[in-house]
């Protein structure tokens, strides 16, 4: 650890001084605690830092008008215009590889839930389905079963390991939560949690922000601190020792995440690529999200400020958003990619700035909350390692099917749990009344199709387990001919009663415990 006098003179050399301000008035613990802080930041780069952030914050968004290009079409794959030929070669390419344990999943759950409102990680979080599933367990789910998915296709045993960023903020909250939930059914070994760095946050002067007399405001280095964390935690060796070629990165917030997608997977393999990112179309020109594009010719995501309205609002000949590849954080990359990234251009990745308000002790020692945003936190973005690929190819999906983030609390426009729960039961509801489901809603009254059924609206409960369907097959024998009443977990015990009663019959069925299970009447 460091010493006090080797941390004076460092942060005296970067402008800092004021860090150890309060120095006589702390205990023997709290001096422990802050030495301990300071010994895990970059403190050779730490005036480099301060200013860039500072000088960040204040310089005008940049425009790229002249320079954007939409991706090419021969880089560009979809579930929405691939024909079912082609989407059924890039899932049996997927699943091929899966089962040769040569996939993993990278979650991205470094963030904290400020806008959720909440003091635990987001993956904790309950967004009020009828089971009281989390985040997590829901991931955890498709992960078992995409891998008993591919075990039944090739016969094999195979593991999909889970790999989990995670923050000063959220690993030991996420390793508590695992274990008392018995890593959802999942090998503990192959649940791997490492940490990411934290950085300070600044004033708009580029001085260091004092949570308290003896802490630093800190805050994660942006899900784009993957690449550091990588070696830091020597994580790309673990999966060269599991033989993982292949990674499906995602953020955790996003309840429809198809984790470890085949065909994604099959998509990007079959095309030899490096990188390769998800993407759905922008709602609206103006929708607040980045764009995949190209600038001067290089693959990146160019926010959505950086696009001026008449460049967005532009539209091709059939009516199509010409830069409508809107981002999700959602991508793939070869293990070799992450490695040539870790080794060569980790350091080289763009600083994005997020203004916030950082409660902080002024001058005096005196607890603020501030009213305004006061400081800057720098992060870097996981996407910005899209410029350094060979084979950049985007993966066009359906908004319905694969995107809906957990990100405000209720009341808030959009992306809140109401919201990211009803599209959960919408997509649910979608699938049983293809399989032939009847389903009824609260009165009793019939649900006439799947259009009746809005994410935006308040949905039917009826909910299917990750461990029943991973993206709605398999339903028809289970549901075809019956008749549902809602709220209905369709869980594993769930299925297999149904599918025991043979021919079918009304179901009469009164209510589901918060299990899954049902009551006969």
């Amino acid at each position: 650890m460091l010493s006090l006098e080797a941390a004076g003179r460092a942060l005296e050399r970067a402008g800092q001084a004021h860090v150890l301000r309060f120095w006589p008035e702390l205990g023997a613990e709290q001096r422990d605690r802050l030495l301990l802080e300071l010994s895990q930041v970059d403190l050779g780069g730490l005036r480099a830092h301060c200013e860039g952030a500072a000088q960040a914050a204040a310089a005008p968004p940049r425009s790229l008008d002249r320079r954007l290009e939409p991706v090419p079409p021969d880089s560009i794959g979809s579930t929405k215009t691939g024909d079912g030929r082609t989407l059924a070669g890039w899932r049996e390419e997927g699943q091929l590889q899966i089962s040769k344990n040569r996939v993993g999943v990278l979650l991205l759950a470094g963030g904290q839930g400020t806008r959720l409102g909440v003091q635990y990680p987001k993956g904790m979080y309950d967004v009020g389905l009828p089971s009281g599933k989390s985040l997590y367990q829901i991931q955890a789910e498709r992960i078992h079963k995409v891998q008993e998915m591919s075990d039944r296709k090739y016969g094999s045993k195979c593991t999909v390991p889970w790999y989990i960023m995670t923050s000063e903020f959220t690993l030991t909250p996420t390793e508590k939560f695992f274990k008392e939930n018995n890593f959802f059914g999942l090998e503990p070994s192959n649940v791997v949690m490492f940490e990411q760095r934290m950085i300070p946050a600044v004033t708009f002067d580029g001085k260091i922000i004092l949570q308290s007399k003896g802490k630093m405001a800190m805050a994660p280095d942006g899900n784009g601190g993957l690449y550091q964390a990588l070696v830091d935690n020597k994580v790309l060796e673990d999966m060269e020792k599991r033989g993982v070629e292949y990674l499906h990165v995602y953020c955790v917030d996003n309840i429809l995440v198809k984790v470890a997608d085949p065909v994604f997977i099959g998509f990007c393999v079959s095309k030899g690529t490096d990188c390769g990112a998800k993407v759905v179309e922008k709602a609206y020109p103006a929708e607040p999200v980045g764009v995949v594009c190209r600038v001067q010719g290089v693959s990146q995501v160019v926010e959505y400020s950086e696009i001026p309205p008449e460049t967005a609002e532009l539209r091709g000949p059939g009516g199509e958003l010409v830069f409508r590849a809107g981002n999700i954080c959602n991508h793939f990359f070869t293990r070799a990619f992450l490695q040539e990234v870790a080794e060569k251009y980790k350091d080289q990745l763009k600083q994005h700035v997020a203004i916030k308000k950082v409660p902080f002790v002024d001058s005096c020692g005196n607890q603020v909350t501030p009213t305004k945003p006061n400081g800057i936190k720098m992060e870097k973005f996981v996407f910005d390692v899209f410029p350094f690929s060979r084979t950049f190819v985007v993966f066009e999906v359906v908004r319905e099917e694969e995107f809906s983030p957990l990100k405000n609390a209720d009341g808030a426009a959009k992306d809140t749990p109401t919201t990211a729960r009803n599209s959960l039961l919408a997509q649910h509801c979608s699938w049983a009344t293809a399989a032939g489901a009847t389903l009824l809603d609260a009165g009793g009254k019939a649900l006439q199709s799947p259009a009746s059924v809005s994410a935006g609206n308040c949905s039917p409960a009826f909910e299917i387990s990750p461990l029943v369907s991973y993206f709605g097959e398999g339903l028809e024998d289970i549901l075809k001919e019956r008749t549902l009443p809602t709220p209905f977990i369709l869980d594993e015990k769930t299925a297999k009663d149904l599918q025991a009663r043979i021919p079918p019959q009304r179901d009469s069925l009164d209510r589901v415990g918060r299990g899954g299970g049902f009551v006969q009447e």
